[in-house]
């Protein structure tokens, strides 16, 4: 598409976690292949915090809750510049209303097929979808139509060392351990605390030290809390106790991570921790954690077939499982085979 190397490029992702840490792996592709390349960030509060793990990159911060007068903040930081390029990574709404005021002689966006709320209206080429379902591979089709060649899909995340001394002074030495992110941002993703506390008591008779982490919503406090009562051996429990990077570098640390359809899901997939998705609403072939999709303990196929008599090659492929409960067809021996065998596959030695 280009005759040349681009000069600029703005990207227009917000939100959420997951999604951000998905999309910098195209990123940093773009940046590899041209290193020249000023690259403009524009992104959330929160997932600006993860941005600061990687470098090369001017972060803008568009904060949606403050309305009109965020778009009119946006647009002023960006009067008078015009970029080479815009890669527009979310179909939401919000995000096609501040392209408005992003100037750019090619706006990319996702095909009619991958696109909602009337994004295509808003860009002037249509990226071409990939055969995998995967959204990280979504995001890297935006990369290969500018020309960058296909590779594999690479993360570089660093954090500070005052973030890796926070995470090595919560982890037992020489005694393998297993961090258990157990609520996500909506209740219906997370799985239940009978479940997650079988899975401790196992970890734990193999001699694993087990983490809780998360964020400081209620929600997830809560669910750490009930979780501790049960056991007869409480966790370390730093739930709403870490930043972003502090949660990044406690991931790079732990030799296994368990967690639900969250963030940090994908931040362990881009720091190479095996990692445990537990689904149900979403299929993990479009949503799971990248490098590790074969460790997925998902019931996603059957619980969309319970609610629609349809199998997921018969479903539009962003089909939601709409029952709140899906997440209760998870068996914890399920989880606790799974956990078996990425010890087996990573020669994780327990006691």
């Amino acid at each position: 598409m280009l005759s040349s190397a681009p000069k600029s490029i703005c990207v227009l992702r917000l939100s959420a976690i997951g999604d951000v840490c998905n999309t910098i792996a195209a990123i940093q592709a773009i940046q590899k292949h041209w290193p020249n390349v000023q690259v403009t960030w524009i992104t959330g509060k929160l997932e600006a915090k993860l941005l600061e793990s990687i470098d090369g990159i001017e972060v803008i911060v568009f904060d949606k809750n403050t309305g009109i007068s965020g778009y009119r903040a946006l647009w002023k930081h960006l009067d008078g510049r015009i970029f080479d390029v815009l890669l527009h990574m979310q179909y939401a709404i919000r995000a096609s209303i501040a392209t408005l005021g992003i100037k750019a002689e090619y706006k990319l966006g996702f095909a009619p097929d991958r696109s909602q709320d009337l994004q295509t209206l808003f860009t002037n080429v249509k990226v071409t979808s990939p055969q995998s379902l995967h959204v990280a591979d979504g995001f890297m089709a935006f990369a290969l139509s500018l020309g960058v060649p296909a590779s594999a899909l690479n993360w570089a995340l660093s954090y500070s060392e005052q973030d890796q001394h926070w995470a090595q002074s919560n982890i037992v030495p020489n005694k393998p351990s297993l961090l258990l992110v157990a609520g996500a941002s909506k209740a219906y993703k997370n799985w239940n605390v009978a479940g997650y506390v079988e899975v401790i008591k196992h970890a734990q008779t193999k001699g694993w030290q087990i983490l809780l982490a998360g964020s400081p919503s209620t929600l997830e406090i809560d669910l750490a809390e009930s979780i501790q009562t049960q056991l007869a051996e409480p966790c370390v429990n730093l739930v709403g106790k870490s930043s972003i990077l502090q949660m990044l570098a406690l991931i790079d640390h732990a030799d296994m991570v368990i967690t639900p359809d969250t963030g940090p899901a994908h931040m362990a997939s881009a720091m190479n921790t095996p990692i445990i998705g537990l689904y149900a609403h979403h299929n993990p072939s479009r949503v799971g954690p990248y490098n590790y999709l074969k460790y997925a303990v998902s019931v996603y196929e059957e619980a969309v077939f319970a609610e629609t008599g349809k199998s997921i090659e018969e479903l539009n492929w962003r089909t939601r499982v709409k029952d709140k409960t899906a997440m209760s067809r998870i068996q914890s021996q399920d989880v606790i085979e799974m956990f078996d065998r990425v010890i087996d596959d990573f020669n994780m030695m327990g006691q």
